[in-house]
C-alpha cells in the first residue's frame, strides 16, 4: 500500500514540475531553429572531434531516382499459331526482332521506386507452317482461299506499352512487363502445294492486318551508369485472327491467333542520373545551405534568411 501511494506520489509531483516548466516557456519568447543549433558546440580539441567522429556510424544507401532511358533491342521469336479447329503444326524460328524503346522509372505512392512504363516499336517476323500426320501422312489444310498453303511468313510493326517492374540490387536489377500491343501485318509469303498465285506474296480481302494482344515476360539487367544491358524472354499473344472467321463457311468459323516467345538482349542509356542527387536536388540544396548560412550571419530564423 506503501509503495502504490509513493508511486502515486512521484507521478503527481512529475506532473506539476512538467506543468510548472510548461507554463514557464509559454512566458518566453519562441525559440527557432537557429538558437538550438546555435548553442550546440563540437568537440573543441582535434583529438576529441576524431573521437567523436569514429563513434558515428553513417549507412550509405542507394536511392533511386525517377530517371528515364532510350534503348536499342535485338532478339529472336519462336513463333506458331493457336487453331480452332486444331491443325498440326511446327514452330518457325525468326532471328528477326528489331526495336527501339523509351522507358520511364517514377515512384508509386511518391517513395516505391520499383515501377515505370516502357513503350517502344518492334519490326519482327511472325508465322506458321503446317506438318502432315504421323499416321496418315495428311496435311491440315484451311481450305477456302487457302487451299494448299502449308507455310506462312509475315513482317509485322508492333507498338508495345507495357508496365514496368525493377528491383535494383549492387549493379544488377531484375525485371518484369506486363502490357499490351497494337501491329500491323506489312506483307505474306505463302507457300505449300497447288495454292492460288494470287495470295503468294499478297494479303486478299479475307485476311485481316491489324493486329494486338497482351505481352508478357521478364528478366535481368546489369547496370554501368549511364548505360544498362537488359536480358529479357518475353511473351505475346495476339487477340487479332489473321482470317476473318467466316472465310471457309458463314456457320463454321475458324480462327487463327498468333503468338510468339521472344528472347531479347537491349543496350539503353540513361537520359538522366539513375542514382545520385540531380541538378535540381544539389540547386535546392545550395539555395537551403545559403539560407542557414545567412541566418547564423545574421541571427535570424532559417525561414526569413531563405526568404532575403
Amino acid at each position: 500500500m506503501k509503495s502504490i501511494l509513493m508511486k502515486t506520489a512521484l507521478i503527481l509531483a512529475a506532473a506539476f514540475l512538467a506543468w510548472n516548466v510548461s507554463g514557464q516557456e509559454k512566458g518566453r519568447p519562441d525559440r527557432d531553429t537557429l538558437r538550438i543549433v546555435s548553442e550546440f558546440t563540437l568537440p573543441s580539441t582535434p583529438d576529441s572531434l576524431s573521437a567523436y567522429l569514429d563513434t558515428v556510424e553513417v549507412k550509405k544507401k542507394m536511392v533511386i531516382n525517377d530517371y528515364s532511358m532510350i534503348g536499342l533491342q535485338y532478339g529472336m521469336n519462336i513463333s506458331q499459331v493457336s487453331w480452332n479447329p486444331s491443325m498440326r503444326q511446327k514452330s518457325l524460328f525468326f532471328p528477326y526482332n528489331f526495336g527501339i524503346f523509351y522507358t520511364r522509372y517514377g515512384k508509386m505512392f511518391g517513395y516505391m521506386p520499383y515501377f515505370g512504363f516502357q513503350a517502344g516499336i518492334i519490326y519482327t517476323k511472325e508465322g506458321y507452317s503446317f506438318k502432315p500426320d504421323d499416321e496418315t501422312e495428311a496435311w491440315p489444310d484451311l481450305g477456302g482461299p487457302y487451299s494448299g498453303v502449308r507455310q506462312a511468313v509475315m513482317d509485322v510493326i508492333e507498338v508495345p506499352l507495357l508496365a514496368h517492374i525493377h528491383v535494383d540490387f549492387w549493379k544488377m536489377k531484375l525485371l518484369a512487363d506486363i502490357g499490351f500491343f497494337v501491329g500491323y501485318r506489312l506483307n505474306i509469303e505463302r507457300s505449300g502445294q497447288d495454292i492460288d498465285p494470287a495470295i503468294a506474296n499478297s494479303f486478299i480481302d479475307t485476311d485481316r492486318r491489324f493486329d494486338y494482344g497482351i505481352k508478357g515476360g521478364a528478366g535481368f539487367a546489369f547496370v554501368f551508369d549511364p548505360v544498362e544491358i537488359h536480358f529479357t524472354a518475353m511473351y505475346k499473344y495476339s487477340m487479332g485472327t489473321l482470317h476473318q472467321p467466316d472465310y471457309y463457311s458463314t456457320y463454321y468459323y475458324r480462327y487463327s491467333y498468333p503468338s510468339n516467345i521472344v528472347f531479347s538482349v537491349g543496350l539503353h542509356f540513361q537520359l538522366t542520373k539513375r542514382t545520385g542527387m540531380t541538378k535540381h536536388q544539389l540547386r535546392r540544396e545550395a539555395k537551403e545551405q545559403a539560407g542557414l548560412t545567412m541566418s547564423l550571419d545574421f541571427s535570424m530564423p532559417e525561414t526569413e534568411a531563405r526568404e532575403q
